[in-house]
């Protein structure tokens, strides 16, 4: 699904995209890492949501000009991203690799990258206390970089990220290996990043962290597009597929009498306790209307419908299901 408001049309160029992939295919040897891309992205905040191994890495090489299309073209901001300095001045990458240098501090390395990118010496060293103190490693500075924590890492990272005010801020994974506080104060920081009005790329495997930063998801299994569009369109997309429900209501023997004899029904688990019933059911659109006449009828009093997880990691499931079932991915 594709939000009309957010995403472009593939086929109709446009001054405004952000990104741009034209069935995009990047091959390793034997080995698929993206097959057929093909979507635009304008300015705004995105998503790239799925398992570890999914294509999101090969698909940010791609977008930061380190890999080099097998088929199709990749554009950002209206050009092709490869060697292109104009292009990727304008990109700020937080890897999803580690830090590898002994003896180096925070201040020296993001100062020379600075340095490197063109900056004047005496705001270059401005520039990396301040996105330093951003970050919350002001405090460690001067220790070299091999000293740090692997929370430490990750906001060193996003420092030098950063540091060049990039219009374009791309993230791998950047909460691996920060603890609660450290997840937070990221999330804090990227809301923000967002609203500024900078455009931002997140990519990562678990799906309640990005949710609080942006409602535009791409969802990416085996290097296809399973899906795209805000939360509540992908929920949506929920209706048409199998599902796992939990209900809580006010006679939940009662409500499990009646549902007993639905076709549609592939099992039911009670727990009385908390007068909530489990279901999984094969048409859920069935359900739905059932629970209403129930309602209505019956005086069945339904207090809680939701997802068994509560977030959109079961409608990525029930879209890897299908994908291996039947091979083919419908995009609408």
């Amino acid at each position: 699904m594709i939000d009309k408001s957010r995403l472009t049309e593939p086929n109709k160029p446009s001054d405004t995209d952000l990104i741009r992939l034209t069935h995009v295919t990047r091959t390793y040897g034997r080995v698929i890492g993206v097959n057929d891309l093909d979507v635009a992205l304008p300015q705004g905040a995105y998503a790239l949501v799925g398992p570890n191994g999914a294509g999101k890495s090969t698909l940010i090489g791609l977008i930061t000009g380190a890999l080099r299309p097998t088929l199709g073209s990749v554009q950002v901001f209206g050009q092709d991203p490869v060697g292109n300095t104009s292009v990727l001045s304008r990109i700020g990458l937080c890897p999803a690799s580690d830090i590898l240098l002994p003896g180096v501090s925070a201040v020296q390395w993001i100062r020379q990258l600075l340095s490197l990118s063109g900056w004047p010496p005496k705001a270059a060293a401005s520039r990396t206390l301040e996105v330093l103190e951003a970050v919350g490693l002001v405090d460690a500075i001067h220790r070299p970089i091999n000293t740090y924590s692997l929370g430490m890492r990750q906001r060193c990272k996003l420092a030098q990220a950063i540091a060049h005010d990039p219009q374009l801020l791309i993230l791998d994974e950047p909460f691996n290996g920060l603890d609660p506080v450290g997840r937070h104060e990221m999330t804090t920081m990227l809301v923000d990043w967002a609203k500024s009005g900078k455009s931002l790329l997140l990519a990562s495997h678990v799906l309640h962290e990005v949710e609080q930063i942006t409602d535009a998801f791409l969802l990416i299994y085996g290097g296809r597009l399973l899906a795209s569009g805000t939360a509540g369109e992908l929920r949506s997309m929920l209706a048409d597929l199998p599902q796992d429900l939990a209900i809580t209501c006010s006679d939940i023997d009662l409500l499990a009498s009646r549902l007993a004899t639905a076709p549609w029904l592939k099992s039911m688990q009670l727990d009385r306790e908390k007068h909530r019933l489990r279901v999984s059911v094969g048409q859920p659109l069935e359900l739905y209307q059932a629970l209403a006449t129930m309602s209505v009828e019956e005086g069945i009093e339904i207090t809680e419908l939701a997802g068994t997880d509560g977030d959109l990691s079961s409608l990525f499931q029930l879209l890897v299901s299908r994908h291996r079932g039947s091979r083919t991915i419908r995009r609408t």
